[in-house]
């Protein structure tokens, strides 16, 4: 089975990336030479990699990738700082009475 990952970057801006590939360094490659100008990240040079995870299920990672996208920012940096417990709180929500 090939191997997939799931990323996030983290843009010079502060602002997250997250992507999924095949190919993860040559992805990184890609996405720090600018070869998608039209690429969220090409005007947010320099990246850095602060999380991935890998799949044997191209369909189950296109599927995290869609999840995390709809995140809000601390629950991304929950999941980038191993922080389990938070991302468990992070994902519920409060109704008023």
């Amino acid at each position: 089975m090939k191997q997939s990952f799931v990323y996030i970057l983290k843009c010079s801006d502060g602002s997250y990336y997250t992507g999924v590939t095949s190919n993860l360094s040559a992805r990184m490659f890609k996405h720090n030479s600018g070869f998608y100008p039209d690429c969220f990240t090409f005007n947010r040079r320099p990246l850095e990699l602060v999380f991935y995870c890998e799949f044997t299920d191209i369909n189950l990672a296109i599927e995290k990738e869609k999840q995390i996208k709809k995140w809000s920012r601390a629950k991304k940096e929950a999941l980038i700082n191993d922080d389990f417990d938070e991302l468990v709180n992070l994902a519920k929500k409060s109704f008023g009475k």
